[in-house]
Parts: structure tokens; sequence; C-alpha cells
């Protein structure tokens, strides 16, 4: 049914509302006709209302029989009858559907569809019944099991399904389009476009498919193409119901009226064998419900919303003599059906009731019906209770039923197999002090475990490597796992600890002591942290990124320029990429690509993080190539692949690029070459499982240049052959990405392998030369001066577990070869030293000759941690620029970032690969001087235009609703101008917190909040205190709490379709404050830090000026706005709710209040005393403010009228 033309006011379901809306018959008609059936005037009760016995039901007459609630208080939103078992369904607003048994009515189920939209239409099937509502089809059991849960696109609207064979299902809506959609496969099979949106009712006969839409039309469509044959144009407003019998098709609806939409007496009737209209019916109530119900006649039932139901024929005249009147308990009928026998109606109204009427004391629903299940009844009471103190009690008072099926436990032996628990390990200090007795050991107890308890593992640590991020199930197990003291404190997961003030008082700096800034992880899907600080530590991307600006509202690239921006300004304080990750979550792509975890999967360590970031990796490279290509040749994302067409438009592509050709070779002689392109490599390792020395570089060649067999189509042979297909390099890229994919036990192996045959061959090299330590005596630094000093032998520690070198040689050769191989600084001094030829000297006389140097950059690196589920970190080698800007001097060395824990080490430790917690995932490969390749100038992109007026996002916003003046082109910032600045918020997810033993909460997890609405008004000049910005946030994430009292938010001020605030997007006027931060303007507000925060800005602390610090004791309270305005201003604002334009304009009056007490800062004495005699009358009044006898604020004032003279 369409909903459109009925009463507005139900959309807001509060029965309030209609309390005085009572059914009443028309004038002319006989009051006798109303059937009382009285109920409880105090309320509707939970369980049934019975009718009572005396109540007598004539045949062929239809009477109330039953009324029951379905859910209290909630509309009913469609009613069916189920068309296989003597059931009715009933479907509610609130997404709950119930079932009823028989003509009693008797609950036979109930359970929750969709957890916010309502139940728009029921089909009962013969397994289960289909669930439609707002944008989802859901099939579930007659018991509530769920068999499929089909998602539709989340901007479908859908009204309408129907049902044209027993595995095909039309389903429509007010989009455009018809979904085809196979039942068997559960898959859209077909999308039929619709000339008039706003299908809401389908009907089906021999003949045609029947669609009504919510314009008046009805338009009849051929059964095997969907295409129009005829179209009757119904009503003039809009269609309200509509059903077809036989050669007849009735509707009805509402006309287009000068005050709106009136609902329509005459019922529209059409002929199908000539198709034109007939005669109009005209009928005594108002039409909003009909069907034919033929049984001795082709009669029609009509029910109008106030519960007034005539029946008529569809040729004849209506008799006012043929109407009965159904007692809802709400004041309106919201959906009417009719049983497949014809014997029962059901009716639901706006309270959650149900009306069951019959025309015989004992209906039956349908013709046929089959036998309904019921569940068994409980046992448990009537058996005996057991007491298991008792050890001689028989097991056999529990009765246990004789049965000669299979059991279920009794699987076969294909479908099962032994799986031994294997035995723990023996404890090392009890191998240690045993002392054998011919084949009997005997060792004293350890007692490093509980009596006869023994840990085991449900699952076999050998089956998956990542075993190792589960949290095992025993706690004695969890501490008897060895690798726990393996993690390094630095490499574990980091976290914030919460107090009253938020994150005031914890202290990043005992985390990170230098001066380059962490990131924050508690931001959904954060575990990308590591690879956006490798991302910004590579000095061309940096500046590539943050020299684009574009006009896309979610634009990875912009929002990464503004994320590297901030990381420029920190001087050790840790930022966060919240903006960022809003933008990641919006791309279909990513969540295609399962690269957005669930927040209980991330703080669980469920997800895979090596494969994880792996893939992150890839997408980030390809949609920054694809961002930055959009600003000349908008191109479609190209997927996860890796392979594009093209990469000489984008920089990107420059940097990570590297071109190559696929050739295919069939065994018929036929070669076929394409060329492509990539932007990163990932591992391939040999089969062979030998211990032989393979080194890096050499595994390396066989993954760039892959040799593979497999079928693929020839030309030449018409069809498929075995092929072998090769790849060729024809550039090397500037930056070489390498995911490692060490996925599984057997890649760990590997590299542990390989780590062990490279520290032997380091032993033998340097023999006696290596230290057990890093410490180094006299003699050895004094050396260091001469040529043999420069090459320091390195210590046992610095050899273990390194496979990885710090350099790879790469040389094209002329038959479009690739040599590749490991590459020290020793090697490179030596063969200068012997004077080797240019080709083979230094870096840049090697490139003349197709000869490359690649340094190691960055190591992405999986930590495994079963107590925290592991985590990612990154080792980078920051390089000379970076320090430079940060600390003023020129040198480079390798860091740890572990989110906001920042630390340097040796560089040894970032090849070290210990494969029981330690795992590599990504590497980052540079060539030497790549620098000097590249433009390394950074030229603001954000211009002042962002300042000037816009248009706005809402569709019904007004002038006469405009609360700001943008600035003039005379009116722009200068260096040290006066803003106030004020910004309000709304809560996406709720703090998660826990109660300790003590009564005391501890916060684990913040509040995410969201910036909803920006004020910045004039600081100085003729128009002071007038706003210049007032923008309200448009966001398409959901909003748990809009936090109204506190921001004056409220709901739909952010929603395009009814907002009539000025909405903008967060990425515009986020450049706006950009470019007041950039020119140097000195913001005014109070409590700015939390502001900026928020909104995800670094401003200098030069350029705010906060209020709440500026009336402020050390030690003492912070002290509101509010309080502050009316003691110092005689002000009362923030009455019933905040308004950012009267707090920034009030922060404002304060601040210039402090300059006249404090004399411009020259008597600091002066205004000591003030701020005692303030806290003193704070303590007196409680800090709050005297409610006013007339509430009366400042927005109200002069401010509006100057605003409306401007």
């Amino acid at each position: 049914m369409n909903f459109e033309g009925l009463d507005p006011g139900l959309a807001e379901y509060a029965p309030a509302m209609h309390s005085a809306l009572d059914p009443v018959l028309d004038a002319h008609l006989n009051p006798s006709l109303l059937q009382n059936v009285e109920l409880d005037p105090e309320g509707v009760a939970l369980e049934a209302l019975p009718v009572q016995e005396s109540v007598h039901i004539m045949e062929g007459v239809y009477s109330e029989l039953h009324s029951v609630v379905a859910e209290v208080g909630v509309p009913v939103s469609v009613s069916h009858f189920d068309l296989h078992e003597e059931m009715l369904w009933v479907g509610s607003h609130g997404g709950h559907a119930t079932s009823f048994f028989g003509p009693a009515l008797e609950r036979y189920s109930s359970f929750q569809v969709n957890g916010s939209d309502d139940i728009r239409q029921i089909q009962s099937l013969e397994n289960g019944i289909l669930f439609l509502t707002k944008n989802n089809l859901k099939y579930m059991a007659r018991g509530g099991l769920i068999i499929f849960d089909y998602l539709l696109d989340e901007s479908d609207d859908m009204h309408s399904l129907l049902l044209t064979d027993s595995s095909t299902l039309l389903v429509g809506g007010l989009q455009n389009h018809i979904l085809e959609i196979d039942l068997n496969t559960v898959q859209e099979t077909q999308k039929y476009a619709v000339e008039t949106p706003g299908v809401t009712i389908m009907r089906q006969t021999n003949r045609f498919f029947f669609c009504g839409h919510t314009s008046g039309k009805v338009s009849l469509r051929d059964l095997r193409t969907f295409k129009v044959e005829h179209e009757f144009d119904a009503f003039s407003g809009s269609l309200s119901d509509f059903d077809v019998h036989g050669n007849l098709l009735a509707a009805c609806g509402f006309s287009s009226r000068l005050t709106g939409l009136a609902c329509d007496r005459f019922l529209k009737v059409y002929d199908l064998r000539m198709m034109r209209a007939i005669t109009p019916l005209q009928v005594h109530v108002d039409p909003a419900f009909l069907r034919f119900i033929p049984t001795y006649t082709s009669r029609l039932a009509i029910i109008s919303q106030s519960g007034q139901c005539q029946f008529c024929e569809p040729t004849g005249l209506a008799n006012p003599a043929d109407i009965f009147h159904v007692n809802p308990v709400g004041p309106l009928l919201m959906t009417f059906d009719v049983s497949a026998s014809k014997q029962a109606l059901a009716f639901g109204d706006s309270e959650g009731c149900v009306h069951l009427w019959t025309d015989s004391p004992e209906p039956s629903f349908n013709p046929y019906s089959r036998e309904t299940e019921f569940a068994l009844p409980c046992l448990v009471d009537s058996l005996p209770p057991l007491d298991w103190s008792q050890d001689l009690l028989p097991l056999s008072l529990i009765p246990v039923p004789l049965t000669t099926d299979t059991l279920l436990s009794d699987w076969p032996a294909a479908n099962s197999a032994p799986a031994p628990r294997r035995a723990p390990p023996v404890d090392a200090e009890i191998l240690r002090t045993m002392k054998k007795v011919g084949f009997i050991g005997y060792a004293p107890n350890p007692r490093t475990r509980l009596r006869n308890q023994i840990p085991y593992r449900l699952k076999e640590s050998d089956n998956e490597f990542d075993n190792f991020s589960q949290v095992t199930e025993s706690p004695i197990g969890r501490e008897e796992e060895p690798h726990l003291h393996m993690v390094s404190k630095k490499y574990r997961k980091v976290t914030i600890k919460y107090s009253k003030l938020g994150l005031e008082d914890f202290d990043f700096k005992h985390y990170n002591k230098t001066l380059f800034a962490g990131l924050e992880p508690h931001i959904p899907n954060a575990y990308c942290n590591c690879m956006i600080q490798v991302l910004y530590f590579l000095e061309p991307v940096r500046c590539l990124i943050q020299n684009h600006l574009c006009q896309k509202e979610f634009c990875l690239a912009c929002e990464l320029g503004f994320l590297f921006h901030m990381l420029d300004l920190s001087r050790g304080d840790p930022c966060q990429g919240s903006n960022f990750l809003r933008a990641f979550r919006t791309i279909p792509e990513a969540s295609a690509l399962g690269l957005i975890l669930a927040d209980s999967d991330e703080a669980s360590g469920k997800g895979n993080l090596a494969r994880l970031i792996q893939r992150w990796n890839r997408f980030i490279l390809t949609q920054l190539h694809q961002d930055m290509q959009e600003l000349e040749v908008p191109q479609a994302y190209r997927g996860a692949g890796g392979s594009f067409c093209s990469s000489g438009d984008s920089v990107i592509g420059q940097l990570f690029s590297c071109e190559m050709e696929n050739c295919s070779l069939c065994r018929c002689g036929s070669e076929t070459v394409r060329a492509s392109s990539t932007l990163l490599f990932t591992l391939s390792y040999p089969e062979d499982k030998t211990g032989k020395n393979c080194d890096f570089a050499q595994v390396l060649k066989r993954s760039i240049c892959l040799e593979q067999n497999t079928q693929a189509w020839c030309d030449n042979c018409e069809k498929y052959q075995p092929t072998i297909q090769t790849r060729n390099i024809c550039h090397l890229p500037d930056i070489l990405v390498i995911n490692c994919e060490v996925n599984s036990l057997k890649e760990a192996d590997f590299w542990r392998m390989q780590a062990e045959v490279a520290f032997k061959m380091a032993m033998k090299k340097h023999g006696g030369e290596i230290s057990k330590s890093k410490e180094f005596a006299l003699a050895d630094w004094k050396e260091l001066g001469s040529p043999e000093g420069m090459l320091m032998c390195p210590s046992i520690e610095e050899l273990k577990n390194v496979w990885l070198p710090f350099s790879i040689r790469m040389k094209m050769t002329k038959n479009k070869g690739l040599d590749v191989c490991n590459w020290t600084d020793g090697d490179e001094m030596q063969l200068s030293s012997l004077g080797t030829p240019s080709q083979w000297g230094p870096a840049r006389a090697e490139e003349e000759h197709g000869v490359y140097v690649y340094d190691l950059m960055a190591t992405v690196v999986h930590i495994l941690d079963s107590r925290t589920g592991g985590s990612l970190v990154a080792h980078i080698k920051v390089g000379e620029t970076y320090h430079q800007r940060k600390e003023g001097v020129t040198h480079q060395q390798w860091y740890l970032f572990n989110d906001f824990l920042i630390e340097p080490i040796d560089k040894h430790e970032a090849v070290q690969f210990d494969m029981n917690w330690k795992v590599p995932a990504i590497l980052y490969y540079i060539k030497r001087n790549l620098n000097s390749k590249y433009n390394l100038n950074i030229k603001n992109p954000i211009e002042a235009s962002v300042l000037l007026a816009e248009a706005s996002l809402a569709r019904k916003q007004r002038k006469t609703h405009t609360t700001f003046i943008p600035l003039m082109l005379n009116e722009m910032p200068q260096v040290g101008d006066l803003v106030g600045l004020d910004a309000e918020f709304v809560t996406l997810n709720e703090e998660e917190a826990e109660l300790r033993s003590d009564g005391t909460k501890s916060t684990i997890k913040p509040s995410q909040m969201s910036v909803a609405r920006i004020t910045c008004v004039r600081g100085q000049g003729p128009n002071e205190g007038i706003p210049f910005i007032d923008d309200y946030i448009s966001t398409q994430e959901q909003v748990v709490d809009y936090l109204t009292q506190y921001s004056g938010i409220k709901p739909g001020d952010l929603d395009a379709k009814i907002s009539s605030k000025h909405l903008t997007t967060l990425k515009s006027t986020y450049l706006k404050l950009r470019f007041l931060i950039d020119i140097g303007v000195k913001f005014v507000g109070h409590g700015l830090q939390k502001d900026f925060r928020v909104i995800n800005l670094m401003v200098p602390k030069d350029q705010v000026l906060d209020t709440v610090y500026l009336f402020h004791m050390p030690r003492k309270r912070m002290i509101s706005l509010r309080f502050l305005a009316w003691y110092f201003l005689d002000l009362k604002i923030q009455g019933e709710t905040h308004d950012s334009i009267e707090d920034a304009r009030t922060a404002l009056q304060l601040y210039r209040k402090y300059l006249e007490l404090s004399k411009n800062g020259t008597e600091p004495e002066s205004f000591h005393k003030v701020l005692k005699g303030l806290y003193e009358k704070g303590r007196k009044m409680d800090w709050k403010v005297p409610e006013p006898e007339g509430q009366t604020s400042p927005k109200n004032a002069a401010v509006f009228s100057s605003v409306l003279a401007l």
C-alpha cells in the first residue's frame, strides 16, 4: 500500500498526536451499524482480547471473532494470511514479525526481522516466509531461523514484492527499476527499467503484470518482456490500493485539490477486455484499501482508515446498508488482508492490535492447509532433581527415549577421523633434573603447574601460522605459552589510558621523546597507522600529496595531504587520522576488499593483520594513483589487482610503477605479448624445502620476473592450452614496494631457515672477529679513522635472524633480462678501491648504464601477541630533510613507529625477524639519490576563494534563514586578526567503559564524535561579531546521539533532503579553517583544544586564545563559558540549548574583557585578584548561574538585526 497519501502525522507514531481522531461515520449513515466491542478503558492488555462466548456469528455475514495485541503501541504495517498453514502473519513499524495460529489467534512465533526499518510486505512460501523492508529481503523459517538475508542497495526504498512463480520474485519501490531475484541462488537475475518511478503495489493475472505507481497510474506489463502494454491514469494525486479479478480492475486513491490531496470517493473500475474505464463506483466511505471477495459474486470490500467497511458490486450501486464498522483500538487502520478461502478478514491498527472478522464460527484460512508443526513441550519441570554429591546415584533416573533411528552423534566414517590430542611438551626443568633407572625417569616436581591439571590447546598449532593471534582457551595455557615473554615491550600494542580529563593528563612524552608525531590508535580501522607513517617519510610522496587538492568530497589524496600537514606542524604531539579514515570508510572498493574492520574484530584481533595491511598497501597506491589521474583524465577504479593500463599521467605512477611485458607461449609455438604496469610486487618463494642458501636477491628476481605454467586461450589453436607465462621488466620503479606474503607456517619456516643459513655463512666469513656484544674496545674506536677501520665487524646479536639486505643492486640487460644481487657499502668501497669501471662504481655513474642501487627505507612487521590480538609496527629510516625541519640537524636514523610510541633503534633491528613473534609484511626500497629527481617544493593549494559565498547542500534552505554573511574581498583576514570560533558535535559511537571493583569508572574506548556545526565570527572591523562562517556539516555516518541539549543540533539539520540550514561538506569547511590557520589569524574561543581535536586540525599554540585558560588559576577547576559570561558580561546564555554563534561572540567579548582587566597583559597581579574573586563567587554559587526572570539572549537582540540590515 502507498502510505504517502495517508495521514501525514502518522509518521511520528505518537499516540498522543491522534488522540482527537475518533472513528466517525458519515452523518447520513445509520449509527446502529457500529458494532460495540468493549475494551479496557485503562489501556490495551498485553494478552489477547478474546470475544465473549455470547457473541453470535451469523453464517455468511462478517463479524468480529477475535482481537489480539501484536505489539503494544507499535503500529501494524502489514498483515498476511499464510497460504500453506492456518496462520496469520503480522509485521510492525518496528521491524518485528508475529504469527498467530488458527481462528483463536494463538501466538505461534515472534521475532525481530529488522532493527530499524518497518516491514513493508510479507509473502509466505512452502518452507518459510519472505519479509521485505526498506532495502533488505529476508527469508526466514516460520519458527524464526534465518534462511537467507539479501541486502539491497542502500539507496533503494522498496515497497512491494510479487512472487511470479515458486522461485522467482519481483521487488519494486520508489526507484526507477524493478529487480528480479532468483530464490534458489539468491541472486539478482534481471533489472527492469520503469519509466514511471514509484512502484508500490504489484498484482499478477494470467495476462499481465499490474504495477501501481505513486503518481496515480496503473501500468499493465507483458509477462515475458515486462514491457508496458497499457496504462491507466487512475487518479491525479496518488494511488492508495487496487485489485484485479477476472476482467475487472478496481482502484482507489487520492485526487489533487487546491488544498492538497483529498481522498476520492469514486472507485475507478476498468474493463480489461476493452482496456477502457467503465462507470466509476461511488461509495459512502473514504476508501483506503479494497479487495475482491469473489464468493458468490465478484463483490468488493472497501475499507477506510477510520474503520468503515462497505461491500458492493463493482458494476452496481453501493448500498449504505452494506456498511459495518471495525472498532480499532488505535485511531487508524493501517493494513487489511483477505484469506485465500475468503472466510476471514484481518485488520491491523495504529496501536498494534489485530482484528479477525469471519463469516462463520469456525473458519479456515485456506481450502487445503497442511498441518502446523509445534514445538515439543518442555519436560524439565517433571524430571526428578539429581544430587551430584551422591556418588552412588544412578544416572538412569534421567529418562532417555528408545529409538531405532541413527543418532546425530553417529557420524559416518567418511565424514569423521580420529584426532588424538597431542601431549603437551615436558617441562625443560624436568628433563634437566631427570634421572633414569632403566627406561623410567624420575625428577622432582618443579611446581610450575597446578596439581592434576595439564594445559592443552583445542586447535593444532601447526594448522595455521596465525594461531598465535588467537587467545588460548585456558588461562593456564596462556601463562605457559613460550612466545609471550619474547615480545619486547616497545613492540607491544600501546593503549591510551583515559581519565576524567580524557587525554589531557595522559603522558604521551613517555612514549615519544622525539619531535616526530605519532598517530592515535583508538579510531576505527587505525591498523593502517604504520603505513601512513611510511608514506609520510617518503619525501617525494609527502610533497606530491600536500600539493594535491581536488573537488571530490571524499578524496584519499586530499585527506592524506591534510594529515601530512598536521604531522609537519606537530612538535612531538600525536595526531589522529580521523578525517582520512572517515573518507576511507566511504569508498566502496575498500569495503569490497574487506579492508574495513568491525570494531569487535579490530578489538579482539580476529582480522588477519598481515594480509590486511598488504591488501591495504596495494589499495592505497592504486587509489592515490587514480586520484592523481582524475585531475586530468577521470578514470574508473581498476580494482585491487595492482595492474593498470597507463601510469604516465600520475606522479604516483612515476614513483611506484614498473613497466613490464607479459609473454604467453603456447606449446604450438605462438607467442602473445602484452604490456602492463604494476605498483608493487609480491614475493614468490621456491618450492624446494632443502636448507641450501637462497639469498633475498634471488627470491626477489624470481618474484619480479615471474614464470609460471597455466591454462590460457590460444588464438592459433582456438582453444585453451597449457602455456608458459613469463614477465619481462622494461622499466624499474623509483620506489620498489614488496609484499612479503608470509601468511602460513611454510613461508615462515623458509625465512627462519634462510636466516639460519645466512648466520652460519656470516660466522664463517668474519671468523674470530665477531664480538658477542655491540661494545667496542678503545683500540677499535681508534681504527675507525683508517679505511680498514670503516668496515666494522658486526656482533653476534646483530647477525641473528637476518636474511634481508639493506641494499640491493639491479641491472637491466640488453635482452630485457634483470640481474639482482645483494649489495653492501663495503662491496662498493672495495670495487672503488680496485679501480673498477665507472659502471660498477658509485650509484650515479651506474645509473647511466642501467644499473640501480636500492636502499631499504622501511619495513612493516606483524607482531604476534595473543594477549592483544597482535599489532602492526614499522621500522622507518628517517631522512636528512625531516631531521633538518624538526631538530635542526642533518643525519639519518632508523626509528620504530608503534602508533604513538616512537623510539630510535639500531639499523640491524629493522631487518631482524624472529618468526616466533615478529613477521615481515611489507618492504620499501628506494633508489639512491631519489630526492634529486623530483621537485620537493610545497605550494599551499588552498586559496582565499574558499571563504567566499558557496551554495548549500540543503534543498530547503532559504535566504531568510541565513545566519551569516560571507567575507567580501576587502574583508579578507590578515596575520594576527581575531576570529571567534565555536563548534558543535554529535556522537557516532557511545563511550565504552567498565566499573572497577572499587566503584570507579574506567574508560576503555572514548565516544567517537563528529563535527556537526562550525561558526566563525569577525573579531574586528565595522562588522565585528557578525558570523562569516556558519556551516552545518553533512554526514553519511549514522548518528547515535545529536546531543541537542548541548549542541543545538536537531535530527534533520544534517540531512540535505529536509534541512533548512546552510549545509556543507566537512572538506569544504575544513579548507576554510586551514586557510585561516595558514594566513596566521588568531582564534578566540572557549575549549578550543577539544574543538580542533575533533575537527582534526593542528593549530600552532601562538594562534589560539582560549578563554578557558585565560580565566583559569593553576590547580583549580575550569570554568564554563556560561558562568564567565554571567559574571563578567552580565549575559545569560545557553538557556535551553547551546548556539555556536552566541558562544563564539561571547568568547570574543570575554577576550576583550580580559585585555581590559589585565591592561593588555601588563598587570598580571591585578588580574590575579579578579580571578580570586571569580573563584570565590563560583564556590558560593556552586558554579550555577541564577535562573533569569525573563530569559533573553544576545543572539535575539542587536546581532540578528545587524545581520538583516547588512
